[in-house]
């Protein structure tokens, strides 16, 4: 079993010290899309995601992987997970110890463990998805694409940021370590 480290500690002082995952679910005419996401806690950004038309450890991986490849910590980063059996894999815990990744994972249960997850879920479906009907997961995956690379992460204003979007946020806080 593995410890729920974060246990709720929403608010980093730096990026890639935390990241948090998690898989949903878009329904398109051709049946299910499914939508693995990391998010660093730090501005909120997605750092990672992927859609696939199976909810196998492979699609929750992909998403790690862009994380990682995105990114690419120094230190080691802490990945908080629920406990959907994508994150308890082998292939899953091999690759957290091949990229320096500790994982922590939410209690049996309890959502509100991975609130920034299922925060950022809850606006998409219901800033984007709800208003939509995707033929093909083809359609989805576009549509989430924009929404995160287009709209979330370069554009929509956070609180927790100042009102700045998370790409605003990280540029904004290079700058004042840099003293530009």
């Amino acid at each position: 079993m593995v410890d729920n480290t974060l246990d709720r500690k929403f608010d980093v002082e730096a990026p890639d010290k935390v990241w948090v995952t998690d898989i949903t679910y878009i329904r398109t005419q051709e049946g299910f899309a499914y939508l693995a996401v990391v998010i660093d806690l730090y501005s909120r950004r997605v750092v990672g995601w992927s859609m696939q038309s199976r909810q196998t450890t492979d699609v929750v991986l992909q998403a790690l992987m862009m994380a990682v490849w995105r990114r690419k910590p120094k230190n080691k980063v802490l990945i908080h997970s629920d406990q959907g059996s994508q994150f308890t894999s082998m292939d899953w815990a091999a690759f957290l110890r091949a990229h320096n990744l500790e994982h922590s994972m939410s209690r049996c249960g309890s959502c509100h463990d991975n609130a920034v997850a299922e925060s950022f879920f809850n606006l998409l479906k219901r800033e984007r998805i709800r208003r939509r009907t995707y033929r093909t997961c083809k359609d989805a995956r576009q549509d989430v694409f924009d929404y995160i690379e287009m709209f979330y992460n370069p554009k929509r204003k956070h609180a927790r940021n100042g009102m700045l979007s998370p790409a605003d946020f990280e540029r904004r806080q290079m700058m004042r370590r840099e003293g530009v």
